[in-house]
């Protein structure tokens, strides 16, 4: 009962946080004087800060109005209550970065600016260049709330030595035979483990807690974590079975992914291969070992691509917040936008070229930024994304919990979760 009522909560809070955003222009800050603006991320990466100060520094030396720029990194794992709690208590930030998995409720919540007349008034923007399919989740009765400065797309990354150290053919050698599939990865992947002792496959940022990074894995089964219109809940369709049931028989029979509680970092050389974005690429380290990067494996379905989405939006409730929604416009202009693009793949169609990433990316081949990013966001779905996104995230990761023990019943289990979340999306 305690449980319940705490996972209620969080959705209220949300909610409850929102809307305390949404009431009202400006909050209770002293608007004289030059401006001081936060703007909450999710990264503290050295490489990410300081572009984002380098970009900053640069729009202060024309804009006097403006003090300060500070970038307020949350931890990743927390950061949406975070950044909620934040704006409940009294301390919204001047801008934000918003996930795509809660999305639908910053946008409808009315606690963002709207922000199409601000970029499509800014000088050389360019807002016509920003594809149209990379604006959909940030609009809300046709205005833009939020800029989708990244749509990422999933792909692997590889340690080429630890395979070639355990026999293994290398991801590009499959994909040059064809043969590069879930069940090759997942038996290549616990092969190398063997041979290593260390990891095999690690689903980023997933740690049997961030369920909806596992629709890298199940979209290539054709499964959907509900249905399109979000009123049918996905996880016990067939195809959700036979995803899910490949992924338990991979952790606890194969061990081609390692168990609950076992931390493995891919970029210390922890595990032979990982699933994540290119923003991850800076944290390669010259000299270290071979890597390469490569598509999602082909699931049961063929061929398929998963995006990851943020957006920067500007809160409504800033006291300086024609100031905030100026440095966005500043930020995400087509110059900065291509800086940006060394870590954060941009939604302008003129900038989503293996030729003009390739300037940002220099440790990336032109190959490797086609087929994994330019391909990716071409044909990928984005993650999963639902009005009321904090409780029903809490519901699932909740349901799911009894999946991770060795000898779990997939198809109940994926039942349970069903019948947690369907009265939530039928609302």
């Amino acid at each position: 009962m305690r449980a319940g009522k705490a996972l209620r909560g969080v959705a209220v809070a949300l909610a409850g946080a929102l809307a305390l955003s949404a009431c009202g222009g400006g909050g209770s800050a002293d608007d004289s004087g030059p401006a001081k603006l936060r703007m909450t991320i999710w990264s503290a990466n050295e490489a990410h800060l300081k572009l984002f100060n380098e970009i900053a520094d640069e729009y202060r030396k024309s804009h006097p109005d403006v003090a300060e720029i500070k970038f307020d990194p949350l931890p990743f794992d927390t950061y949406t209550t975070t950044l909620t709690t934040q704006i409940a208590g009294g301390n919204a930030p001047d801008l934000a970065w918003v996930f795509e998995n809660s999305a639908p409720d910053f946008v409808a919540s009315g606690a963002l600016l709207p922000l199409d007349d601000t970029l499509k008034k800014a000088e050389g923007y360019q807002y016509e260049d920003i594809s149209p399919a990379t604006l959909k989740l940030w609009q809300n009765g046709g205005k833009l709330y939020a800029y989708p400065f990244s749509t990422s797309p999933f792909g692997v990354f590889v340690n080429t030595d630890q395979l070639k150290a355990a026999g293994q053919k290398t991801p590009a050698e499959l994909i040059a035979a064809g043969q590069w599939t879930w069940d090759n990865a997942l038996a290549t992947a616990a092969a190398t483990a063997t041979k290593s002792g260390k990891a095999g496959l690690v689903i980023r940022d997933f740690d049997y807690k961030g369920w909806d990074n596992l629709s890298t894995f199940w979209t290539g089964w054709g499964a959907q974590a509900w249905s399109e219109d979000g009123k049918t809940c996905g996880f016990n369709s067939p195809e959700m079975v036979d995803a899910m049931t490949t992924l338990h028989k991979a952790t606890f029979t194969q061990k081609a992914l390692p168990g609950p509680g076992t931390t493995a970092d891919f970029f210390a050389g922890d595990s032979a291969m990982t699933v994540t974005q290119i923003s991850r690429a800076s944290l390669l380290k010259d000299g270290g070992f071979g890597w390469d990067l490569v598509p999602l494996p082909a699931g049961p379905k063929g061929n398929y691509a998963v995006v990851g989405q943020a957006g920067v939006g500007v809160l409504k409730k800033s006291p300086h917040a024609k100031q905030a929604a100026d440095f966005l416009a500043f930020l995400t202009n087509p110059t900065n936008s291509a800086k940006l693009a060394q870590f954060f793949p941009p939604p302008r169609q003129s900038q989503l070229t293996a030729e003009t990433l390739g300037k940002t990316n220099p440790k990336l081949k032109p190959e490797q930024l086609q087929k994994v990013v330019i391909d990716g966001i071409t044909s990928g779905v984005v993650k999963p994304s639902h009005s009321g996104q904090a409780e029903l995230s809490q519901q699932v990761r909740a349901g799911l919990d009894p999946l991770w023990q060795p000898n779990a019943d997939v198809k109940a289990v994926l039942d349970g979760v069903c019948t947690k979340i369907q009265p939530l999306l039928a609302k």
